[in-house]
């Protein structure tokens, strides 16, 4: 265990102001080392406390289901290339043990009108400053109370609710019909603040030093009357400094429509409509205006899509993705639609966005077709050990028999192909109905692994078709790296092999974090209806890891849209700061990067939202490294 306080070697005005972790930087094959909180004792210096304890719950083919593994069970026929195998990756049940009691309430009915199973947005960030991942849960109810629970970490893996002391269930009552949530420190105080989108006025939550307020009104993010906010995430739309926020909008939806629409299933009867029943709705951009307030500017920008010139909206948007595609330095936006066309809006600079989707090769499916795209998250697929040019990835989780989309970028940055088919996702996917998907790291071999979370949308779809089943389980493939040509290839894990993963679920949202320290990622899966599942990482592949938290200069203070690079010695590894990712929900902001047998890091480069950039030598595996930019000098008047 160490601290570390000192300037980074190399450009730019950063810091490394912490560092935590210890042992050989290996991931622990059997007790996790006591995991590590950062406590701020003043600019320029943390230390790092040491917890005592123990974490929350000890470790002691064909006519598949939907979501059920399909990858082989001998090992001798699942070798991948170079001699690899999928590795074991159990993960535990710890929902319990850990506190958590969580059970989502969507208000199911027989009526089974359409937000009942859409619901189930979930959040890891650090509420109370304390260094570890607290968690938010949100209910899809408007009589349950409170509409959203928080629970506290205490740094070990046991969480506490603190629901009524963080003010929370003061500041979102009863009637709140909760959907999804985007987490990020849009005043640049130093503690998270919350937006929670709802079927009617979304919600805009300020963290006032660990209890949260209400500044819906005078912040003007509440979104238009009656609207469906989905997906949403902060960044910096304009590159002027401060956080903007996107929101996606589902359908144009009333009760009454969804009753005249009386939708009928064989074998059912009354069953949950579809989109193609309801007109579209636009996506939203709320402009930061630097004092608080904001400014929904969504028109102007270019993020209003029409099916015909004076016609309905044509998204009907589930998830948001934000990222620089082209590298031009700003921030592109990736709407997954169900049962329209995917929307890209490359930005042109000056707050204006060009939709661009089928120009990019993002909209359609691989035969030219809409999907029913649900979930998205992306990453950097053209790197890990075997090395390779940036190959950032966009993977969509879809409906039932369609597969999940892999849309990967060529030599060409602005063109993408959908290579769910050749990399062996396909048949994998197609069978199951997926909300979540998430790209991450999870045997911290250095290769973003897909999770993806499954579970359809009406409860009696097998009396209508038998080879479909409402509980899903989860799906974790295996990233085995690209081949020779640059093929990328995935591997389905075993069943037999993920521990408590997977157990049919209806499925929705997920979110990673290192709930016990140990530094590997755990998992939150939440479902429709049902108990919240808190699952720990037991992997035992004894793979070197780094962990990086950056800290921006006011007003962006959590660096959103930084992108750094770990530069090994056989590849680089890049990751964007960008919290919102899959389905409704939002991950630890901390970046977790494997580093399989490498136990040397030659280098990490973090380019900061202002374009600044910062290289630290030889940073320690194992451990957890707060990067700082501070603010610039403020000048005399």
């Amino acid at each position: 265990m160490g601290i570390l306080a000192s300037s980074i070697p190399g450009q730019g005005d950063a810091e490394v102001v912490a560092t935590s972790g210890g042992g050989d930087g290996k991931a622990s094959a059997g007790e996790p080392p006591p995991p590590l909180s950062i406590s701020s004792i003043g600019e320029g210096q943390e230390v790092a406390k040491e917890q005592e304890g123990e974490s929350a719950g000890l470790k002691d083919g064909d006519g598949k289901a939907p979501g059920e593994s399909t990858a082989k069970g001998g090992r001798e026929e699942e070798t991948t290339r170079k001699g690899e195998e999928p590795p074991e990756i159990p993960f535990a049940d710890v929902t319990e043990a850990a506190g958590i009691t969580f059970v989502h309430d969507n208000a199911a009915s027989d009526e089974k009108l359409l937000p009942e199973t859409m619901g189930g947005g979930v959040a890891f960030f650090d509420y109370d400053r304390d260094g570890d991942a607290d968690l938010l849960l949100m209910h899809s109810s408007r009589t349950a109370e409170p509409p959203v629970v928080l629970y506290a970490n205490d740094g070990k893996g046991k969480f506490t609710d603190v629901t009524a002391a963080s003010g929370l269930k003061a500041a979102v009552p009863k009637g709140f019909l909760g959907m999804g949530v985007a987490a990020a420190d849009v005043d640049g105080d130093g503690w998270t603040d919350l937006y929670l989108t709802a079927l009617g006025a979304n919600r805009y939550l300020r963290n006032r030093e660990g209890r949260f307020v209400d500044a819906t009104d005078e912040s003007g993010l509440a979104g238009p009357e009656g609207a469906w906010g989905t997906g949403a995430a902060f960044f910096d739309a304009e590159g002027d400094g401060d956080l903007d926020l996107v929101v996606a909008n589902y359908v144009t939806w009333t009760p009454a429509v969804d009753r005249e629409r009386d939708f009928q299933l064989d074998g059912i009867g009354r069953a949950f409509g579809l989109p193609q029943d309801y007109p579209g709705a636009h996506t939203l951009l709320f402009l930061n205006q630097g004092d608080g307030s904001f400014r929904e500017r969504g028109a102007e920008a270019g993020l209003h899509v029409v099916d015909a010139p004076g016609g309905d909206p044509l998204g009907k948007g589930l998830a948001v993705a934000v990222e620089d595609v082209d590298g031009d330095g700003l921030a592109d936006l990736f709407v997954a639609n169900d049962t329209t066309r995917n929307f890209f809006f490359h930005n042109l600079g000056g707050g204006r966005f060009e939709e661009a989707g089928e120009l990019f090769g993002l909209a359609y499916s691989p035969d030219g077709r809409n999907t029913g795209a649900m979930g998205v998250d992306w990453g950097d697929l053209g790197t890990g050990p075997e090395g390779g040019s940036a190959r950032l990835t966009y993977a969509v989780g879809n409906f039932a028999k369609e597969a999940s989309s892999l849309y990967r970028a060529g030599e060409d940055p602005s063109f993408f192909l959908d290579e769910a088919l050749a990399s062996g996702l396909a048949a994998g996917t197609r069978s199951a109905l997926t909300f979540a998907v998430l790209l991450a790291d999870f045997d911290l071999d250095g290769r973003l692994d897909l999770l993806q979370v499954n579970g359809h949308v009406e409860p009696d779809i097998a009396k209508a078709d038998p080879a479909q089943s409402y509980r899903q389980p989860p799906q974790l493939f295996w990233n085995a790296g690209a081949d020779e040509s640059g093929r990328l290839r995935f591997e389905e894990i075993p069943a037999g092999d993920l521990g408590d993963l997977p157990q049919p679920l209806a499925g929705r949202g997920a979110a990673t974090a290192d709930v016990d320290g140990d530094g590997d990622l755990d998992l939150v899966l939440t479902q429709t209806g049902g108990p919240a599942l808190l699952l720990r990482n037991d992997q035992a592949t004894g793979h070197h890891w780094l962990r990086l938290s950056l800290e921006g200069a006011p007003p962006n203070r959590d660096a959103v849209g930084a992108r750094v690079e770990v530069n090994l010695s056989d590849g680089v590894q890049r990751r964007t700061a960008q919290p919102a990712r899959g389905y409704l929900s939002s991950v630890e902001p901390i970046l977790t990067f494997g580093l399989g047998g490498v136990e040397k890091v030659d280098s990490v480069k973090v380019t900061w939202p202002s374009g600044k950039t910062t290289t630290l030598a030889s940073p320690t595996a194992g451990k957890e490294h707060t990067l700082r930019l501070p603010a610039p000098p403020r000048r005399c008047p």
